[in-house]
């Protein structure tokens, strides 16, 4: 079996039961708590943490707004569906575009008062949901031992492309 992985070719890895054990966990713990924060603003009557993301980054730069790509590149979930999200936020009066003056074909969103008042809005449900699932299950060093280690994890990847 071959694998092929930023240009180097691996020949049969043999992977550890710990590292895969580890990223098995890693992979799960993220969608459960995930899930579990889009519960809990599904439950409040509020749009998805995406929305969130998205809104979260744009008040940001409120003034000067962000290229589409300057918010892919900063929002912490799956850009994949990015372009329609921001249809969405922009149908919903959350975001506004605007002519790029650098670039013809490129467009500047920037966040509306209605956007700035929803993620008010959103944050304390997701405080909330981040007290519950994380500041109440684990101890101060844990909590410090587990942002070093995910630092650690995301340290040399943190240039590559998404």
């Amino acid at each position: 079996m071959q694998l092929v992985v930023s240009r180097i070719v691996f020949m049969d890895i043999q992977l550890s039961k710990q590292a895969e054990s580890a990223w098995i966990t890693l992979m799960r713990t993220q969608q459960l708590l995930l899930i579990k924060v889009e519960a809990e603003l599904k439950a409040a009557g509020l749009p998805p943490l995406a929305w969130y993301d998205v809104l979260l980054e744009l008040s940001r730069d409120s003034e000067a707004g962000l290229r589409q790509f300057e918010i892919a590149q900063r929002v912490l979930l799956n850009k994949y569906n990015l372009s329609r999200l921001i249809d969405r936020l922009q149908n919903e009066g959350l975001v506004k575009r605007q002519a790029c003056d650098d670039d013809g074909r490129g467009n500047i969103v920037k966040i509306t008062k209605k956007g700035l008042q929803l993620k008010q809005q959103m944050w304390p449900v997701y405080a909330a949901a981040i007290q519950n699932l994380i500041a109440d299950s684990l101890n101060s060093q844990q909590l410090k031992s587990l942002t070093e280690l995910m630092r650690l994890l995301a340290t040399p990847h943190l240039t590559t492309p998404a």
